[in-house]
């Protein structure tokens, strides 16, 4: 992980937090058990950081949802 990626994983966690009311210990927490972090956004960073932070936040619930995770 390179530190632009790294600065979006960060940003991404913050967004999921405020918009699903949880800390973001609990967000990352939840990405880290599904491999959200490792498998999606850090590999696919080039793609998903020129996308909205409203549409990533509903693509990660959607992820988690997939991977047997309620937010």
């Amino acid at each position: 992980m390179n530190q632009d990626s790294m600065e979006f994983v960060v940003y991404m966690i913050h967004a999921c937090a405020n918009k699903w009311n949880l800390s973001p210990k609990q967000v990352y927490g939840k990405l880290q058990e599904t491999g959200c972090i490792d498998e999606y956004l850090v590999p696919n960073y080039d793609i998903l950081h020129t996308q909205g932070s409203a549409y990533l936040v509903d693509d990660i619930r959607e992820y988690l949802r997939i991977r047997g995770v309620k937010i």
